[in-house]
């Protein structure tokens, strides 16, 4: 298991940061080790969703604790995008959250969820089932081309 420990935490840590505004594509790394065939699935798209999941949690931190800071250059999302998505946000609701996996809109969602202060647990529970299923779909496309 020692051995597998760096490359469980190297996913854990992509899936985190691409749940952030930073740029990385945790897709690529989870279909890169379903293609060397060496690591249990299941336990790749646990850390997957869980590394993922817990950089949405950061953003909902963001969110909750830090809009004051919103109109500071250094803010992880940018004032328009808040805003459009506040708006989206309010009109739908917590189902929005369905969408944190899409790129682009889906970090500003978990920002917004914090800043409006949905409740911790309905928040964690959807991204979860959310980030779970794009995982899933990953690894069934990427299991259909190895297969």
């Amino acid at each position: 298991m020692d051995s597998q420990l760096p490359v469980y935490l190297g996913l854990f840590f992509s899936a985190f940061i691409s749940a952030t505004v930073l740029p990385a594509q945790s897709e690529l790394v989870l279909a890169g080790l379903l293609f060397a065939e060496k690591h249990p699935v299941w336990t790749l798209i646990i850390v997957a969703c869980a590394g993922n999941s817990l950089g949405a949690a950061l953003n909902w931190l963001l969110g909750r604790y830090s809009q004051r800071f919103q109109d500071r250059r250094w803010f992880p999302v940018k004032a328009e995008t808040l805003r459009k998505t506040e708006t989206w946000y309010r009109k739908y609701g917590r189902w929005t959250l369905l969408m944190s996996w899409v790129p682009v809109i889906g970090d500003p969602l978990t920002v917004v969820a914090g800043v409006l202060r949905e409740p911790f647990v309905s928040f964690i529970v959807i991204v979860a089932f959310a980030k779970m299923f794009r995982y899933l779909v990953v690894a069934g496309l990427t299991l259909h081309w190895v297969g």
